[in-house]
Parts: C-alpha cells; sequence; structure tokens
C-alpha cells in the first residue's frame, strides 16, 4: 500500500479511537509515578499545580473558543467517521487548521506538568505527535476531496498546528455559550478527573495512601455535580439546544 494510502487508513482508525489515547496515557502516569514520583504537597507541588492547571486551562480555553463559535456538522465529539457539512476558516480557524487537537494537547500537557517527571511529559508530548498525526492527515485529505479548491487556500495560508493569528479572521457567527455547555461539559470533567487521578498517584507515591487531597477532593465533586446537571439538561431537556449549532 503506497504510504499515502497508509496514512489515510490508518488516520482513520486512530480517529474512530482517539478516546482510547487518555486511557494509555494514565498508564504510563501511574507506572512512572508510582515508581518514584516527587512529593505531592509542598511549595514545589503547588508550583506543578499551577503550572499544570495554567497550560491546561489554555487547552480548554481553546476548545471553548472554538467551540462556541461553530456551526453544526463540523466541531464534535463524533468518532464514527468524518464530518464537515461547511469548511470552518474564520475565527480561530483562521489562526490554525486544527484548534480542537491543539486545545486537547496542551491539556494533557498541563496534567504531565502537574506529574512532575520530565520523561512523562516528553511521552505526552510524542504521544500527540504520533498519534495525531495520522488522524489530521485523514482529515484534511477528507476535507481536500469535500472542498477542494477552498480547502487549498485555506490550508495554504493557515497553519496545521502552531496558531499565527497574522490572518485572523472575524468568526461568521456569534459566540454560544449554550453551545459550549452542551458540547464541552464532558472534556471538563475529563480534566478534572485526570488531575485528581494524578494527585492520587502522587500522594500514593509519597507515602499518604490513595486517595486526592482535599483540594482536588472539592474540585471533583464540583466537576462532577456540573457533569450531571449539563448532562440532564442535555438530554432531558432543550434548554442547551441552539439552532444551527
Amino acid at each position: 500500500m503506497p504510504l499515502k494510502e497508509e496514512f489515510i487508513r490508518s488516520g482513520g482508525w486512530l480517529f474512530k479511537r482517539r478516546s482510547y489515547l487518555p486511557l494509555l496515557l494514565a498508564a504510563v502516569f501511574a507506572a512512572g509515578i508510582l515508581r518514584g514520583g516527587p512529593a505531592g504537597a509542598g511549595p514545589a507541588g503547588a508550583a506543578r499545580l499551577v503550572a499544570g492547571l495554567a497550560v491546561a486551562a489554555l487547552g480548554l480555553a481553546v476548545r471553548i473558543f472554538t467551540i462556541g463559535y461553530s456551526p453544526a456538522g463540523t466541531a464534535g465529539r463524533n468518532t464514527e467517521g468524518q464530518v464537515a457539512e461547511v469548511l470552518n476558516s474564520t475565527g480561530i480557524y483562521s489562526a490554525v487548521r486544527h484548534p480542537l487537537y491543539l486545545g486537547n494537547f496542551l491539556m494533557w500537557l498541563g496534567v504531565s506538568l502537574y506529574g512532575g517527571i520530565w520523561w512523562i511529559v516528553l511521552v505526552t508530548v510524542l504521544a500527540f505527535v504520533v498519534y495525531y498525526e495520522r488522524i489530521m492527515f485523514a482529515e484534511e485529505e477528507f476535507l481536500r476531496a469535500r472542498f477542494g479548491e477552498d480547502f487549498e487556500e485555506w490550508a495554504r495560508k493557515t497553519p496545521a498546528f502552531i496558531p499565527s493569528f497574522r490572518k485572523w479572521e472575524k468568526p461568521r457567527l456569534p459566540f454560544s455559550a449554550r453551545s459550549v455547555l452542551q458540547k464541552e461539559y464532558s472534556g471538563f470533567f475529563s480534566m478534572v478527573c485526570s488531575f485528581t487521578f494524578v494527585d492520587i498517584l502522587l500522594n500514593a507515591a509519597a507515602g499518604s495512601g490513595p486517595a486526592p487531597g482535599p483540594f482536588w477532593k472539592a474540585g471533583f465533586a464540583a466537576g462532577l455535580a456540573v457533569y450531571v446537571v449539563l448532562r440532564t439538561l442535555k438530554r432531558k431537556t432543550p434548554l442547551l439546544s441552539v439552532e444551527g449549532r
């Protein structure tokens, strides 16, 4: 099989299974931290927490900004196959072609920074490069086939992963907070769960027992409450539904 076709095939396969990457990283985090990770408390632990939360919050903000301005049939959590009713090329998509994956990367980079082990951070970066490179390749081939010259023109002036705001274009749609609440509550809770999981590992490695500290006990409880409320509103009411989103 030619290399291009192999990239498309494997990229499509990974696209449907991209939600499994966090499970692989969780195993790496557990193995690394439990074998001798840094202490979970003290000034160093607080510094790691602040740095990790700052980077992860930036990633979540990128996702929120992307989803809040995106029309229906584009940004989403579908896993069955590629979806693109229109070509997003304004707003954040005028600065970077794959903003949702950039957001994912920053969120997981933040979690790995909280872990405090340099090689775990390196593994996280390399995992995203290997895992998402083919997914992005397959997505772009789908967009090329669907939108032709419009895609080619957009791709020529817009970087794939590292944003450039030199040719910023105002989003076509207004920001929709309801759309964000409907689509991104699970991403927010996943981030909370990930930090709580790392906190448990750090405490276990430090001999404090496999339990989160007070900060993440409260954070997990609050995150769970937000998740349950928003999931219920999404499934049981039309409150979060926005026409065309």
